[in-house]
């Protein structure tokens, strides 16, 4: 199964940022990315905007529109009221709901589903009414995924986090891939599709792949834009690609 390559601009947005000033263009960078073989554009407007602004969402899916029409969006973040009005207003190809709390610096956990179910339920079912695609982030354990599926989500994102954190050791990578893979395989039972992200890397992607080949997305952001400062964007895109799928 060929895994799609989303990546996320996020760290692009972040460095722009840091001065008033036009550059680096999320849009420009998003259109390399697609251009070089990505199948899709992946944002985290946070509250604060402390990376992608509210107002990169409009730019880039008139991007994808105009230029890349066969590509997804994929906007992920924590459904507040703001949030699933901006989702809805940049029909999203894809919504990504993450736990996270408005302070936190990334996502880091995944939902609890059970604790969870009532908020989720109708945030769902109003996100897939609009079009959109759901994906719920989910830690790398089987417990909930049923009720995931119960809830009407078409996906989970399984946080790669804990398995991008063993990169120097390989036994503990061997049991985090282990306990991506339980919770894949559950999630297949219920007909819910599989994303991942998060800390992954050329790296380890392949070992990934090769235990989750059920993998439909990979959304990747940080590892990429600090590749791209050695081997450029587009030759780093598509050396993820290549990682991603031989």
């Amino acid at each position: 199964m060929r895994t799609v390559l989303s990546v996320n601009l996020n760290a692009v947005a972040m460095l722009r940022n840091r001065r008033d000033l036009p550059w680096p263009s999320v849009v420009h960078f998003g259109r390399l990315a697609l251009a070089n073989g990505a199948g899709g554009l992946t944002v985290h407007p946070r509250p604060d905007e402390r990376h992608v602004r509210f107002s990169d969402l409009p730019d880039l899916r008139a991007l994808i529109d105009a230029e890349f029409p066969s590509a997804e969006f994929n906007i992920e973040g924590y459904p507040t009221e703001t949030f699933l009005r901006l989702c809805e207003d940049a029909r999203a190809d894809q919504v990504t709901l993450v736990p996270d709390d408005p302070a936190q610096s990334t996502s880091d956990h995944g939902w609890n589903f059970a604790g969870e179910a009532e908020r989720l339920r109708p945030v769902i079912a109003r996100l897939k009414a609009g079009g959109a695609r759901v994906s719920l982030f989910a830690d790398p354990s089987p417990e909930g995924v049923d009720i995931a599926a119960e809830l009407g989500a078409d996906r989970i994102e399984l946080y790669t986090g804990p398995y991008g954190a063993t990169h120097s050791d390989e036994t503990a990578a061997t049991a985090a891939i282990e306990a991506l893979r339980i919770t894949a395989e559950a999630a297949g039972r219920h007909d819910l599709g599989v994303n991942a992200g998060h800390d992954l890397t050329i790296a380890n992607l392949p070992a990934l792949k090769a235990a989750v080949p059920e993998i439909a997305e990979v959304s990747i952001g940080h590892a990429l834009i600090a590749d791209a400062l050695e081997f450029g964007f587009p030759e780093t895109v598509r050396r993820f690609l290549a990682a991603l799928n031989g």
